[in-house]
Parts: structure tokens; C-alpha cells; sequence
């Protein structure tokens, strides 16, 4: 199953997250800010990054277009997490690079829908 980099400074959002995932059969690779996911990103090559948007040390944005930038790392799909829910915060999302986006709290069946179409995949099965 695919391997998911989950960048998120909660540590109740992350913890969740990852169980939730690792649940339907997802390896969950974590970083608690926008510079360690960078980083990860570069080391792990996870299949998908999910990246909060507010993150300490480098956002989300600027990470987003970091990897984006980076020949090892600009085909990795990027979903944007976010409590902001304007049409405009998406529109910001996806010119810093993010493939998709969503909101939080996270809407775990849309969410998993949005991983299985970036990754090519069925829709992975409920638990």
C-alpha cells in the first residue's frame, strides 16, 4: 500500500490521522512542521503528501512550492489540509502547487477518495 507523508504540528490531528490511515492499509510517515517535511520528503519519497497549510518553521504554502520546485520531489501529490475554507485559500493552495485540497477537520471518506484519485487506485475499502 501506498506510503503517505503526513506534515502536521497538532499532535491530536496527527495522531489521528495516521491511525485513521493505517486503518485502510496506508504506511504513515509524519513531520511536525513545513522544514522536517521538506526534508522527509526528500528522504522518504513518500507516494503523497498531506500538508497542513499552518506550520511553524516554513508553512505550507512555501513548503508546497519547495517541493514543487525540486526535480526529486515536484511529482509527489500534494493534498493541502486546511481550516481555511475560502474559495480563495484553495485557489492559494493550488498555485503554491498542491494538487488538491481539503479542509479541516478532515472529512475522512472525501479525503480518502482524494488520495485514491491522485494515486491512481480504487477506493480503498471501509473499515
Amino acid at each position: 500500500m501506498a506510503k503517505l507523508l503526513i506534515v502536521e504540528d497538532n499532535e491530536m490531528n496527527r495522531d489521528m490521522l495516521s491511525r485513521r490511515l493505517q486503518r485502510r492499509g496506508f504506511t504513515t510517515i509524519i513531520a511536525t512542521d513545513g522544514g522536517m517535511g521538506v526534508a522527509m520528503a526528500r528522504s522518504e519519497a513518500p507516494d503523497l503528501i498531506l500538508m497542513d497549510m499552518s506550520l511553524p518553521v516554513i508553512d505550507g504554502w512555501e513548503a508546497s512550492r519547495q517541493l514543487k520546485a525540486d526535480p526529486a520531489t515536484a511529482a509527489i501529490p500534494i493534498i493541502a489540509l486546511t481550516a481555511h475554507a475560502m474559495t480563495s485559500d484553495r485557489d492559494k493552495a493550488l498555485q503554491a502547487g498542491c494538487n488538491d485540497y481539503d479542509t479541516k477537520p478532515v472529512d475522512l471518506p472525501r479525503l480518502l477518495g482524494k488520495i485514491d484519485a491522485l494515486l491512481g487506485q480504487p477506493p480503498a475499502p471501509a473499515v
